[in-house]
């Protein structure tokens, strides 16, 4: 087989699912080569009108996830498009839908009985807490997961109090792991001959994403509280202000504290046994901050971030969208994608060297729009 598309040419994906858990996994599915389809209900999918700004003849938040797809509508209220859309899966390898528990019976349906009438299918269900249990079937979108499920606890600060993370992370990740389910039952189908069903849950997602918050609490039984932008465990790990810039120090060993330390003038700090490992300076961290606010607050941040980077140190300048949309690495890596009509989308950052990622269309338009 020609794989010129990507590694899944030849992968037929009916996308039946909306908003972004599930469109981002076909939008994945497509940048490597299946053909996927996108079929929405009369109104569309929701996003579509999740503007403005708008991108093209989309909104933006539309096009963002639904690159490298056909669209149709079929109105599934309607027996005559039901039986098209089981026609449809009858030649589809996989399928993607997020419909409710309730949709699913009204028309009729059991969520088994897709991969029952076609035994070589992979159906990856995305829902919001999965079928039973005590929240079975009921609605969940990102943000309310991320209260439920303890993100925004540990995001923000004690002055802040819990806080959105500013990313749709549990639809994204959901969106992720639902392309790497859909991988593992096409593996599996290539042994067995057989397909079948894929779950999951914005809920699991959301809570596989506590690390290491959970680890911390399941090892002491301590509940963590936000930390602002200093990290849990580790330190200094955390911003800081200097002359010209804000920047972020990710001192992740004693070596590259040492560094740090010495390209500050302070090298007596790392003999103090307070500070001299990183399980000493977590604890005596609100001792420690003050000596680097003071040593770094005179310093040109961005020529520092430049030498510690030199030296194996993980710092950066704490930029913006634009920062690093226009950053000279992004376009040096191709991050950037850019469609004919006046589409431009963030590229795949799946990249495998015989057969690449691939952006052959645009987010399709609405049919009949």
């Amino acid at each position: 087989m020609d794989l010129r598309f990507g590694a899944l040419t030849g992968i037929k994906v009916i996308d039946a699912s909306r908003v972004l858990g599930g469109p981002y996994c076909g939008q994945i599915l497509g940048d490597h080569g299946a053909d996927v389809i996108k079929v929405e209900g009369p109104s569309g999918d929701d996003t579509r009108q999740w503007g403005p700004p708008d991108l093209g003849p989309n909104a933006a938040y539309f096009a963002g996830a639904n690159r490298n797809k056909r669209s149709i509508v079929l109105d599934l209220q309607r027996v005559a498009d039901r039986e098209r859309f089981m026609e449809m899966l009858a030649e589809a390898d996989v399928l993607i839908e997020n419909f409710k528990p309730s949709t699913l019976r009204k028309w009729g349906w059991q969520a088994d009985e897709f991969v029952a009438r076609h035994p070589r299918l992979v159906h990856c269900r995305v829902s919001g807490f999965g079928p039973d249990g005590p929240y079975g079937g009921l609605p969940a979108y990102d943000t309310a997961i991320q209260a439920q499920c303890g993100l925004m606890s540990v995001n923000g600060s004690a002055e802040s109090g819990p806080l959105r993370v500013g990313l749709p992370v549990v639809d994204m990740t959901t969106g992720l792991n639902a392309a790497i389910g859909v991988l593992l039952a096409l593996r599996a189908r290539e042994i067995t001959g057989r397909g079948q069903s894929v779950e999951t849950t914005l809920y699991a997602n959301a809570i596989s994403m506590l690390h290491p918050h959970a680890s911390n609490f399941l090892g002491t039984g301590a509940c963590p509280a936000p930390t602002g932008n200093a990290h849990p465990n580790i330190y200094p790990y955390d911003s800081f202000e200097t002359s010209s810039a804000s920047i972020y120090l990710a001192i992740g060993n004693d070596a590259q504290f040492r560094t740090l330390c010495r390209h500050l003038d302070l090298d007596a700090l790392p003999l103090d046994p307070r500070y001299a490992t990183n399980p000493a300076r977590s604890i005596h961290r609100q001792s420690l901050r003050p000596v680097l606010e003071s040593a770094l607050l005179p310093v040109d941040g961005r020529e520092l971030v430049g030498r510690l980077a030199r030296d194996g140190v993980p710092a950066a300048i704490i930029g913006n969208v634009r920062d690093v949309l226009e950053d000279p690495q992004t376009r040096h890596m191709g991050l950037l994608v850019d469609l004919e009509p006046g589409y431009r989308g963030i590229a795949s950052p799946i990249r495998l060297s015989d057969t690449p990622p691939t952006y052959r269309c645009p987010p399709p338009v609405f049919p009949g729009s």
